[in-house]
């Protein structure tokens, strides 16, 4: 059934211009459109707001406002925006239209590509992200669903921010929901994203192009969120053997934990990779990765779902893929029958070279992977019983019988719990030949639940807890408290007994502690405040390197909080060690006039004094206090006088 049939702005021309011809892409924030601009009669895409939204008009706002941003980045290789506008509760962007698939599309059919495959997508994906990073951008939602690959070839990067999650979570939040694969860990920590969170979730995307698979997986999202936060990205080597050495120092560089560490941007990333390919040889570009390895794929955290859509034959197939972080459903158009793949020594011979011929590659294969499998049918086998099971007890039932698990859905369910199979298809009991694939449905739980009351828990605690109930632990804010224990919940959003859908973030704000006012310890010896700080409850280190400053060599020059800021127990006070002042020439100005001895002597840093006999006659300076020529403290004062008659 084309449930395009249902839309109401199908078949409809929107704002006297857009002619809207079929739904594509379906999220919680925003629908997708094919359409017709009849003035230019070009087709685009026209990303709608859902009309629920648009009372919002902060939102509507923060839509507006992006899109114009995005507008002005003109890049080959990302997305175009053409337009915006609105009517009646429809608020829309007229975007370019890409013929084609996802990166998404492509690894999961394809599973893990040679390392030249992998590095020709990467290249224009940064080649875009850098125009971004230097013109402003950061996208904060980098993943494979994001990145189109077109029938001609070309990469382009989607979706820069221009819809995010409203309500209680901030943007990170909202990308929490649905991207917990491709998260830093300062996302997760802080709720920041700068241009290195990009360059983060790029490493993910190619350590995934490179083995087929995540890096991390887990059983919730909570547990992938957990594995960002502490453990590194595997090289890729670890899964696919043999893979060069300088593929693993790229992944490991663009994914290290510490941002810092991590190159500053795209462009930074992109001169690493080029780097990296100029050292592989031919054979280590055109390595094939066994794709066996390709079925254990992880798809725990992957929210998107895919719905497929008959279209005629002559039609192409489109790849935008809406992000919205809620919802994650992709509406795609079926593929183009694939022409007949060429002999494998052939292949061998002649790998693919640039993206065009990739996509045609993966075409190729999957033509060929219809027909392997007749012609390597065996004996037929029934689907086993597995409804109820955990995932983990299904799959292994059902490779025990000889058959493959595909890709894993996920659905409401008021009756199977969370977690356990509530549909197979094909159906327990159905025939299938020996190597058939089983896809298998897991229950998300019933389709709200309610936000456990976390006050006074630890922060370990309040995450295990949202854990359980099917919820995960958003952006973590720290405030003061004189009743709720340091490092425990004060409060959540949304509040307690609040119904969300399974997998929502909940934001919590959990407690510093009492707060300290802090003393002032500069001109203090070291030891002193050092006993000051720590009987208020602070962490006391000392500076590597001392400074000159007035106070007294030995002493405290600077404290890095200071005098009466609000610290929580524990907090570090960085103290500088003052070298004394700074011993500087004294120029002469006997002679000068008052005016310009003065400028002189307070350009050098020192205090000026005028002494003055009475009565005086002129304003010439004729002696000062330190003799022009020697040195004196920075910052001491030098007294010049001007004698009467």
């Amino acid at each position: 059934m084309d449930t395009t049939l249902q839309d109401p702005l199908v078949g409809r021309l929107l704002d006297g211009r857009y002619r809207v011809d079929a739904r594509i892409a379906v999220g919680g924030m925003a629908t997708v459109y094919r359409a017709v601009d009849t003035r230019l009669d070009r087709v685009l895409a026209l990303k709608v707001m859902h009309p629920a939204l648009a009372t919002d008009a902060a939102f509507v706002e923060r839509f507006i406002r992006e899109a114009k941003s995005v507008a002005r980045l003109s890049h080959p290789n990302v997305v175009g925006v053409f337009d915006q506008g609105a009517e009646g509760a429809y608020v829309y962007l007229a975007m370019e239209y890409v013929a084609g698939c996802t990166l998404r599309d492509v690894l999961r059919e394809r599973g893990a590509l040679p390392p030249r495959a992998a590095l020709d997508i990467l290249e224009p994906v940064l080649a875009a992200l850098g125009a971004a990073h230097r013109a402003g951008f950061v996208h904060r939602d980098m993943k494979p669903e994001n990145v189109l690959i077109g029938d001609d070839g070309r990469v382009k990067v989607a979706d820069f921010g221009l819809v995010r999650a409203v309500g209680s979570a901030t943007a990170t939040t909202g990308s929490v929901l649905g991207t917990v694969s491709y998260l830093a860990p300062e996302q997760i920590e802080h709720g920041t994203a700068d241009t290195r969170a990009d360059v983060y979730a790029c490493g993910v995307v190619l350590y995934e192009m490179l083995t087929g698979g995540k890096p991390h997986s887990g059983d919730t999202p909570a547990q992938v969120l957990y594995q960002h936060l502490s453990t590194d990205v595997p090289a890729p080597s670890a899964t696919v053997p043999g893979l060069a050495v300088e593929l693993d120092e790229l992944v490991a560089a663009a994914t290290a934990r510490n941002p810092e560490v991590r190159p500053y941007d795209a462009v930074a990333l992109l001169a690493q990779l080029r780097e990296a390919r100029a050292a592989l040889r031919d054979e280590q570009l055109d390595a094939v990765p066994p794709q066996a390895r390709s079925g254990a794929r992880d798809t725990t955290d992957d929210r998107t779902s895919v719905i497929a859509r008959a279209v005629p034959a002559e039609a192409p197939v489109h790849a935008h893929a809406d992000t919205d972080a809620d919802a994650h459903q992709v509406l795609h158009t079926n593929r183009l029958p694939a022409p007949e793949p060429p002999p494998a020594s052939d292949r061998r011979r002649r790998p693919p070279r640039g993206p065009l011929l990739l996509v045609l590659g993966v075409l190729l294969a999957l033509g060929l992977g219809s027909g392997v499998w007749y012609i390597n049918s065996g004996q037929f086998t029934r689907v086993p019983a597995v409804l109820g099971q955990t995932e983990t007890e299904a799959t292994k039932r059902i490779t025990d019988a000889g058959l493959e698990v595909g890709t894993t859905k996920r659905a409401f369910s008021d009756v199977y719990e969370r977690g356990t199979v509530m549909a197979v298809d094909p159906a327990p009991g159905e025939r299938l030949r020996g190597n058939g694939t089983v896809t298998l449905t897991l229950s998300r739980g019933p389709e709200l639940v309610k936000v456990p009351n976390l006050k006074n828990k630890p922060l370990a605690d309040a995450r295990r807890v949202l854990a359980k109930e099917g919820l995960v632990a958003g952006v973590i804010t720290q405030k003061f408290s004189d009743t709720v224990a340091q490092g425990a919940v004060i409060a959540s959003d949304p509040e307690p007994g609040t119904e969300r859908s399974p997998d929502s973030a909940v934001a919590l704000v959990v407690s510093k502690g009492s707060p300290i006012d802090v003393p002032d310890v500069t001109g203090e010896t070291v030891d002193d405040a050092t006993a000051l700080l720590q009987d208020e409850g602070l962490t006391v280190v000392l500076a590597p390197e001392r400074i000159h400053s007035p106070e007294t060599a030995g002493s405290v020059a600077a404290q890095s909080l200071a005098e009466g800021s609000r610290a929580a127990e524990g907090d570090t006070i960085t103290l500088t060690v003052s070298k004394g002042p700074r011993l500087v020439e004294v120029p002469d100005v006997v002679g000068e006039t008052v005016d310009d001895a003065r400028t002189a002597l307070e350009d050098e840093g020192f205090e000026v004094e005028v002494k003055k006999s009475f009565p005086y006659l002129g304003d010439e300076v004729t002696g000062q206090s330190v003799e022009g020529g020697s040195t004196a403290p920075e910052g001491s004062t030098v007294t010049i006088t001007i004698k009467g008659l």
